[in-house]
Order: structure tokens, then C-alpha cells, then sequence
């Protein structure tokens, strides 16, 4: 057992059985995250899958622009842009930024993340 696996192991060990079973369930939660064959095999490399483009219509809210984009790009992890695209929104609503450039805004963002992972991927 190594140094982790013992930490995690004492960790759980001091936790009352209701809490050890929210860890174990958050563990499971995380695993399920994973591609399969990366969970079984760490060391061979994941496959990003391409987006999956959906038409952006000529008028379009803000927020069906979000799920779309979330729609078009469902291998990000959208909590990790969630401080930058929750800005530009932010802005939108207060200043009355028009939609179209704010969705535009976000389309760059999901983009530089998608491209982001793809080369931490080693793609």
C-alpha cells in the first residue's frame, strides 16, 4: 500500500460510518468520471473526443448559447471555467453587453479550454 492509499485509508478509518459512506460514494462519483479504459489503465494516453457542433442560430440568449456550447463540448469540465464565463455574464446583465458578442466571448473561452486539454492530452 502506498503512502496515499495509507493516508486515505486512516483518514476513512476516522470517520463515523454516515461519512464514510459520502466518501465512498465521492470516490465512486469521481471514478465514474473517468473513461473506462483510463481508470483501468492510467499510463495509456486518453483520446479527446472532437466537438460536437451544434448550429448556433441567428438569434440566441445568452443562456441557450451556454447550453449549447455545453452541448457542443461535453469532454470539458465546465466547473473550471466557471470563474470566466460567469464574468462575462455577470457583465452582460449589468452592462447590457449585447448577446451576440457575449456569446461570442464564451465560444472563445470553451474553445481555449478544449484546446487546452487536448494538448495536456499530447495531442
Amino acid at each position: 500500500m502506498n503512502e496515499t492509499e495509507q493516508r486515505l485509508l486512516g483518514l476513512l478509518q476516522q470517520l463515523g460510518s454516515t461519512d464514510q459512506a459520502s466518501l465512498l460514494a465521492f470516490a465512486e462519483f469521481l471514478c465514474s468520471r473517468q473513461p473506462a479504459s483510463a481508470a483501468k489503465n492510467p499510463a495509456q494516453p486518453l483520446t479527446i473526443p472532437e466537438p460536437e457542433p451544434v448550429v448556433r442560430p441567428p438569434v440566441e440568449s445568452v443562456v441557450a448559447g451556454l447550453k449549447r456550447l455545453a452541448r457542443t463540448y461535453p469532454m470539458l469540465d465546465k466547473s473550471e471555467m466557471l470563474s470566466a464565463t460567469s464574468d462575462i455574464v455577470a457583465t452582460h446583465i449589468m452592462k447590457g453587453t449585447e448577446p451576440a458578442v457575449v456569446i461570442d466571448q464564451l465560444e472563445g473561452i470553451f474553445r481555449e479550454h478544449y484546446e487546452r486539454l487536448r494538448s495536456d492530452a499530447g495531442e
